[in-house]
């Protein structure tokens, strides 16, 4: 059974940094692109970074870009989401989704994943 598991959230102060894991386990091979997309209280899920299957093509929302980076190991089918120069609009909690899509255009759209983590919290506060 496939399974989508993500980690690395905790508490860290302004301009810190945390690093996210999304490990999937249940198949051996992982042909599907991946995308962390995050939700705050009161507010709808937002689409934070894309990366297709081979790792070869990324995306970022504006809010992030130049502050985090998504990258992934296929050997331990793991995806990445290094997270710098944090912010306290990041706090959310974080997931972590899959999809077949391996066009990008329409990938901060959350109907395009079939499979989600149940997410991890990340908290940006002094």
């Amino acid at each position: 059974q496939l399974q989508l598991v993500e980690s690395g959230g905790g508490l860290v102060q302004p301009g810190g940094s945390l690093q996210l894991s999304c490990a999937a386990s249940g198949f051996t091979l992982d042909y599907y692109s991946r995308g962390w997309f995050r939700q705050a209280p009161g507010k709808g899920r937002e689409g934070v970074s894309w990366i297709s299957s081979s790792g070869g093509n990324t995306n970022y929302a504006d809010s992030v870009k130049g502050r985090f980076t998504i990258s992934r190991d296929n050997a331990k089918n793991t995806v990445y989401l290094q997270m710098n120069s944090l912010k306290p609009e990041d706090t959310a909690v974080y997931y972590c989704a899959r999809s077949r899509v391996h066009d990008g255009r329409l990938w901060q759209w959350p109907g395009l994943y079939g499979d989600w983590g149940q997410g991890t919290q990340v908290t940006v506060s002094s």
